[in-house]
């Protein structure tokens, strides 16, 4: 990982998937938070990376069996071995429901590598199993059959569409309670930065809320508050 890399990350791993969410629409996206995802442990965990992906495609009754899975060239099984530390393996599984895109010894696997979590619109098996290695995983639920039953992976690194949204490779993912925002790679390090403001912000904003302060004029600022929110930022040394 480059050191900007670095940078990406602690500072996308202290903001919310919400907030990210908003710091995209303000540039022009609607369509970067995955529908049909959700965390598979609860209380869920929060991680993000960036993301390796596998393609995948309908799978073909009288050829793709059990034994496709015997191919150590198979797009699936590879990406368990190839996909960087630090990423997030991002399955499309076209939103069905039906069948499992892993299960608890590749979630063990994907953890020993030190993957940052998964995440699919497909199922996880063995779902009990897979909450117990302790790698983050968003999906549709659990599954129990194997994904050959109803897909096939047919590439690896591509851009995919998972959750109703595109997916390029290197893009960087966000998940937590409230799902999973993908922020283009182009955008990531503005976003980032405003998205860390903006939770500096809503901190600030909170507390005066707690305080007893009314929401009007405080969320969102007026003038005057924006102006007292300016002195304390100052106040902190924060320029």
């Amino acid at each position: 990982m480059t050191e900007s890399n670095d940078a990406l990350r602690n500072a996308f791993a202290k903001v919310s998937a919400a907030t990210v969410m908003t710091q995209l629409f303000k540039r022009g996206l609607r369509s970067a938070w995955m529908r049909g995802v959700s965390p598979l442990e609860s209380p869920p965990v929060r991680f993000c990376g960036q993301a390796f992906t596998v393609r995948f495609v309908p799978s073909r009754e009288h050829e793709d069996t059990m034994a496709t899975y015997a191919d150590p060239e198979y797009p699936a099984r590879k990406a368990i071995e190839i996909a960087p530390e630090g990423s997030v393996l991002v399955m499309d599984g076209h939103g069905d429901a039906g069948a499992a895109m892993l299960g608890d010894i590749l979630a063990a696997r994907l953890k020993k590598r030190n993957l940052a979590g998964v995440v699919t619109d497909a199922g996880v098996r063995d779902a009990q199993a897979v909450i117990e290695v302790g790698l983050p995983i968003q999906c549709s639920g659990p599954a129990a059959p194997a994904s050959i039953t109803r897909h096939k992976a047919v590439d690896l690194d591509v851009p995919v569409a998972c959750g109703g949204i595109a997916v390029y490779p290197g893009d960087w993912v966000v998940a937590d309670g409230d799902g999973v925002v993908v922020v283009p790679q182009n955008l990531a390090q503005e976003v980032a930065d405003a998205a860390v403001e903006q939770e500096t912000l809503e901190t600030w904003i909170l507390s005066k809320v707690q305080e007893g302060r009314s929401t009007a004029g405080l969320y969102p600022m007026n003038a005057a508050t924006q102006a007292e929110y300016e002195a304390w930022r100052q106040s902190q040394g924060d320029h």
